[in-house]
């Protein structure tokens, strides 16, 4: 069967309906929303399917959307029509299989039973060998750099379909719409549609294989990668190969600003760094702990949620601080944060004293409600009255005695550390990968 018959085959294309439903998203150019694509193509299946055989069919433009970055930067995504969105799907369900077994051991980024902790661990057990010279490359722009021209010419390789090949080439053509004006794209991957993981794997792949061909320990997930070495002079000498192959095949900017050879403390991978371990019998062994920026932003998160400003009840106010929390600690559960867990639970309850003392705003809210707390009346009277701030108060024995961590439990809170010592349970699932891919 030719490819695009594959694609283009009914239950294909239901499939990919069903994926895109589920992962939701925001609508395009268009205003179609995810929930009408199926009524969608239910209606018109037979119509976009002949379009395709015949060549006519025409992508929409990508809606782009600027998303914060950090460091006040911002990331550009592009969101392409919902009809797009499920043909992009429908592609990359055929065409995954064919590279999926030719791509690295090395890569774990968007990838089917791979993800960005077995990255970590692959980096830690290389440190931990001895390859303690890391040579730290960063793309600059990436997904904006990527050459269609170099491309299409490895997709060709694999894809020897006319008709695949002219529907990829015309998505990545596609104009971008920015601020209600149409920019045309010459090079690039859009970040948002479900193929551009995939295009950008297939490019990189190329930088994989002449790496193993080298015989050099890599970790890559995605666009961030790092090669590890045992001396400074090999990491020097790889790092500069590294960078020409990339600059004159691959056609891919080097941010020098960023890039360098790093020693493991001064390295850090996902969101993880690495510091020595002083436990016995493991000299010249690292851990892994959470990167300053990660605490930075998880604080800065609780924060928001736990302004007394917010209008929202109590209830919904915990229930987002359980969620932050979970995928927080979720995915940071392999480092040595407990002890850092108890300042920062100490001063999440703060926070939500203060919330609850800025709910009772009024004097004789305040002494009511202390009362109810086993507060004697005239200590709270003389505290609802204090001209100290709602800060100073929430941190005060007075709260502290009467808002307790039982109180709040009760409520629904978590807390920080009984979160930890949940998510951190074994699975066997941890187990397998460990075994399979941190050797």
């Amino acid at each position: 069967m030719v490819l695009i018959e594959k694609i283009l085959y009914s239950g294909n294309l239901t499939h990919a309906c069903y994926d895109v439903v589920k992962n939701k998203g925001a609508g395009g150019v268009d205003g179609m929303s995810v929930k009408d694509l199926k009524l969608y193509l239910d209606k018109n299946r037979k119509y976009l399917t002949l379009l395709i055989r015949t060549g006519n069919y025409l992508p929409q433009p990508i809606r782009g959307k600027c998303i914060p970055k950090g460091n006040n930067k911002t990331r550009l995504l592009g969101i392409p029509t919902a009809v797009d969105r499920m043909l992009q799907q429908a592609v990359l369900r055929v065409i995954m299989p064919k590279y999926e077994y030719i791509f690295s051991n090395y890569s774990y980024g968007f990838r089917p039973s791979r993800n960005a902790h077995q990255a970590v661990f692959r980096s830690l057990s290389y440190i931990n060998l001895g390859y303690n010279h890391i040579v730290d490359i960063d793309l600059k722009n990436f997904f904006d750099e990527v050459d269609h021209v170099l491309l299409l010419q490895i997709l060709y390789r694999k894809i020897k379909c006319k008709a695949t090949m002219c529907l990829i080439r015309r998505w990545l053509r596609v104009p971008i719409e920015i601020d209600g004006k149409l920019c045309k794209r010459r090079k690039g991957v859009p970040q948002g549609s479900p193929l551009s993981p995939l295009l950008s794997n297939i490019i990189l792949n190329e930088l994989d294989n002449k790496l193993v061909s080298k015989g050099l320990k890599f970790v890559r997930y995605a666009d961030d990668f790092s090669i590890y070495c045992k001396s400074n002079w090999s990491a020097r000498k790889t790092g500069n190969s590294t960078y020409l192959y990339l600059k004159n095949k691959l056609k891919l900017p080097v941010n020098l600003e960023k890039s360098g050879i790093r020693k493991p403390i001064n390295y850090e991978i996902l969101g993880y760094g690495f510091v020595p371990t002083y436990r016995k019998g493991e000299k010249g062994k690292y851990q892994l702990v959470v990167a300053k920026s990660k605490w930075a932003t998880f604080k800065f998160k609780l924060k928001e949620v736990t302004r007394k400003t917010i209008p929202i009840s109590f209830e919904e106010r915990i229930q987002r601080i359980n969620d932050i929390q979970r995928g927080w600690l979720n995915y940071f559960r392999y480092s040595n944060i407990h002890q850092r867990l108890k300042t920062i639970d100490g001063w999440l309850r703060n926070r939500l004293r203060y919330c609850i003392w800025h709910y009772w705003k009024k004097p004789e809210k305040r002494r009511r409600s202390l009362i109810r707390l086993g507060v004697e009346c005239g200590t709270a009277y003389s505290w609802s009255r204090s001209r100290m701030g709602g800060w100073a108060v929430a941190q005060s024995p007075i709260l502290g005695t009467t808002i307790t961590l039982q109180r709040l439990k009760r409520r629904g809170y978590i807390p920080l550390i009984e979160m930890y010592q949940i998510v951190s349970k074994p699975t066997n699932r941890d187990s397998l990968f460990n075994q399979t891919h941190c050797v």
